[in-house]
């Protein structure tokens, strides 16, 4: 078999678009061999082949969406689409505790405290423990961190704290060979752990030039391996989409390939000297990269026939219900296609009250894979696992002789939905407020991050003259209000929106409406196909995609799945809103963390266009913000500044917390600025790709401000250093003043 077979007329791989690897129009697939570049004219190929069985058929590539430039393995990435099914791992034993499919989804987080202050981390590491955490992981830095890592190990034990401890590397291959003598597993960066730090440059690798450096990456890895081999260490190959090294970007760019490419050129070092006790992680920012990434190298282990576990994380989460909800995007997706086998939700704050809102997203991926909820088989053609692409459902247009206007029922970088009682009808100006509305004169408009439309199960009485006027002058600022056909036939309230079931639409008790009213359908997305049909002849404003919180068979993930795949074969453009009812008394984590999950898992896909969230006990302004932060953390709806922050480690140069807390203070209020705030410079500039301005840590008591990957001030003293980060917003024209409080 010729190594890296390719069709004559294949002309479209590209190795330095940054987007990927192209993909020609006049070839449908390129046959490979090996995962490794293969020259095709000037174009260098990935390519792979199933390393246990090297005389296997070779394995064809397809672009991950019509016209994608990223070329995919054909198989799934996961085991099944229609259900979550955990993937199917070999176990990783660290220390005393198992890693992988046969044992609970495993909770981790990192300490805070300066390594060389022992006692200091051997508090926080019992208090971590203590919390149920079942690894901690402990930054490692130079060579009088790692001297104390045998006392802090020491300590633990004569404490009868056995929790296996997890040293994290960077840049210091020697520092790894000692800790590797007393801690239970390593970490290690692919991007930078044997590279120099990348320069973010435009660099040309010839083959060799490309050959010489993964023969010093060898020869740098392989001890650490051996030595982890001898005392029956685990190791975490971690990428950082921070901190690709120039060499993978000069091939890859800054891409979820890269990531996985990165972290291959290390597992095949580990396979080659029959090192099999690692886990592989894949780390991002931004959780709609985290996601394809993952996919990606599962669907690649698929093709090669491995079977590691993985760890997830969302990298610079932030704090609050900001953190949790991007680390419930990222993690609660994979975890609801059944991957992942260790988790560490990443916030800034105290690393002990990581552990709580780690285990509750956990738990509901276990719970989910225990109860293997789904739906009905169905077959998949159209959603895009590997590369973003929104389906646009067809926003209302306004139509001749209609009396309001209906377009802003909806918007267009997606919508939030509220559902109001006739209890804060009574008192019209804070509804209007509590809707984020603003008032002029007593007169609600809408403004950045209001409310677009709101469902009122229950109309007031005809009588009721104050709060129809109320409902009226929302109508008039083109706010949506649906309400049950129900209501709206024995209580009209002119140009609301009715809510109707399929079984209603099917009866045609809709026509018993004024003509020309607009239709909300609402529907589960499992029901039978004949009863979906009806959705053909429908005119439609959009559909609520609804599964009652108590369903314990029916994943509303997959069902909206199943629902969108109906749609797409059926060229219907309807919007869909995921409609989530949340039981009385639930905790706001869980909140939080289900809506990321269930909704957000969606929508990283490309599949909604907004979100309604109801809960009976919980404040309005929580749902309100919520719903926004999840827009907002699936990269759809922009209405504050963005945050990555990091959660703090051994190597921070600041007060995190305090300082991360101080510029959220000043500058919240910039939607459409993104700001990193790092607390030191191992993944600083790299995992600032997806920011606009950055607040690094350079030396202690000093900082750096950068613009993008590029530093522009140097050492400034800390306590200028927010007033010159707003300073440099200015200059660059992003700065608004905070709009004063009426």
């Amino acid at each position: 078999m010729a190594t890296g077979a390719v069709p004559a007329s294949f002309t479209g791989l590209k190795s330095r678009d940054h987007r990927g690897l192209g993909f020609g129009k006049s070839s449908d697939f390129v046959r490979v061999s090996d995962l490794q570049r293969v020259k095709f004219g000037r174009s260098k190929v990935a390519v792979i082949r199933n390393s246990n069985n090297p005389g296997s058929e070779t394995v064809e590539l397809k672009p991950a969406s019509e016209g994608s430039p990223l070329l995919v393995p054909r198989q799934k990435y996961c085991e099944s689409i229609h259900k979550t099914v955990r993937r199917k791992t070999r176990t990783v034993m660290v220390g005393n505790v198992a890693l992988g499919s046969e044992h609970p989804i495993r909770i981790q987080t990192m300490t805070t405290t300066d390594t060389k202050d022992i006692a200091g981390t051997v508090e926080q590491v019992m208090r971590i423990a203590d919390q149920g955490a079942d690894l901690v992981r402990i930054t490692v830095q130079g060579r009088k961190e790692a001297d104390a890592c045998f006392e802090i190990k020491n300590s633990l034990v004569q404490k009868n704290y056995n929790i296996p401890l997890v040293a994290d590397i960077h840049f210091a291959p020697p520092v790894a060979m000692r800790v590797a003598e007393c801690f239970d597993k390593i970490r290690v960066n692919p991007g930078n752990f044997a590279d120099r730090r990348a320069q973010f440059e435009q660099l040309e690798y010839t083959d060799d030039d490309y050959q010489k450096e993964l023969e010093h990456i060898e020869k740098v890895f392989s001890p650490l391996v051996e030595k982890c081999k001898k005392y029956g260490r685990a190791m975490r190959i971690g990428t950082n989409h921070g901190s690709l090294s120039d060499r993978i970007m000069s091939y890859y760019g800054d891409s979820p390939r890269g990531m996985v490419e990165s972290a291959f050129e290390y597992a095949r070092i580990c396979r080659k000297l029959d090192f099999h006790n690692f886990v592989f992680s894949m780390k991002a920012s931004n959780p709609v990269i985290m996601v394809q990434a993952y996919r990606l190298l599962v669907a690649e282990m698929n093709v090669l026939g491995w079977d590691y576990p993985l760890h997830l994380g969302v990298t610079e989460a932030g704090e609050g219900e900001d953190g949790r909800m991007k680390s419930a995007i990222g993690i609660g997706t994979l975890l609801m296609d059944g991957l992942g086998d260790t988790i560490r939700v990443s916030l800034t704050e105290p690393p002990e009250e990581e552990i709580d809102p780690c285990r509750r997203l956990a738990n509901l991926g276990m719970k989910t894979a225990e109860l293997q909820k789904g739906v009905a088989p169905f077959e998949e053609k159209n959603r895009r696992y590997f590369d973003f692409q929104r389906r646009n459902g067809q926003l209302p247009v306004q139509k001749e002789g209609e009396e309001v206007d209906y377009r802003g029922v909806l918007h267009r970088d997606g919508s939030v939905l509220m559902s109001v009682s006739l209890d804060q009808l009574k008192s019209p100006e804070l509804l209007y407020k509590s809707l984020a509305a603003k008032l002029i004169v007593g007169m609600p408009f809408k403004d950045l991050a209001t409310v677009d439309s709101i469902l009122l199960r229950e109309l007031p009485s005809q009588d009721d003259k104050d709060a129809r006027l109320a409902l009226k002058r929302l109508i008039d600022v083109s706010m949506g209000v649906i309400t049950p056909l129900s209501e709206q036939l024995t209580k009209p309230l002119p140009n609301a929106l009715a809510m109707v079931t399929l079984k209603e639409l099917s009866s045609g008790a809709h026509q018993l409406l004024p003509e020309g009213t607009r239709l909300v359908v609402s529907l589960r997305g499992d029901e039978p196909q004949e009863e979906l049909e009806i959705l053909k002849t429908a005119d439609a404003t959009m559909i609520l995609h609804h599964i009652p919180y108590s369903d314990e068979k029916t994943s509303r993930v997959h069902a909206a799945r199943r629902l969108f795949e109906y749609l797409s074969e059926n060229s219907l453009d309807f919007p869909v809103i995921h409609h989530i009812e949340f039981p009385k008394g639930i905790h706001r984590d869980d909140l939080v963390i289900g809506a990321g999950t269930n909704a957000g898992a969606l929508l990283v896909d490309g599949l909604g266009d907004g979100i309604l969230l109801e809960s009976p006990d919980q404040e309005f302004e929580f749902l309100r913000n919520t719903s926004f932060n999840l827009l907002q953390g699936c990269r759809m709806r922009n209405t504050k500044t963005e945050y990555v922050s990091c959660p703090s480690c051994g190597r921070t140069l600041f007060d995190l917390q305090e300082i991360s807390a101080e510029i959220r203070d000043r500058t919240s209020h910039l939607p459409g600025v993104s700001i990193a705030i790092m607390g030191c410079i191992v993944n600083g500039p790299g995992e600032m790709a997806d920011a606009d301005f950055g607040y690094v840590g350079g030396a202690p008591g000093k900082i750096d401000l950068y613009v993008g990957k590029t530093v522009v001030k140097r050492g400034i003293a800390m306590e200028h250093a927010t007033d010159a980060l707003i300073e440099l917003i200015k200059e660059h024209g992003r700065w608004v003043d905070p709009p004063v409080e009426e």
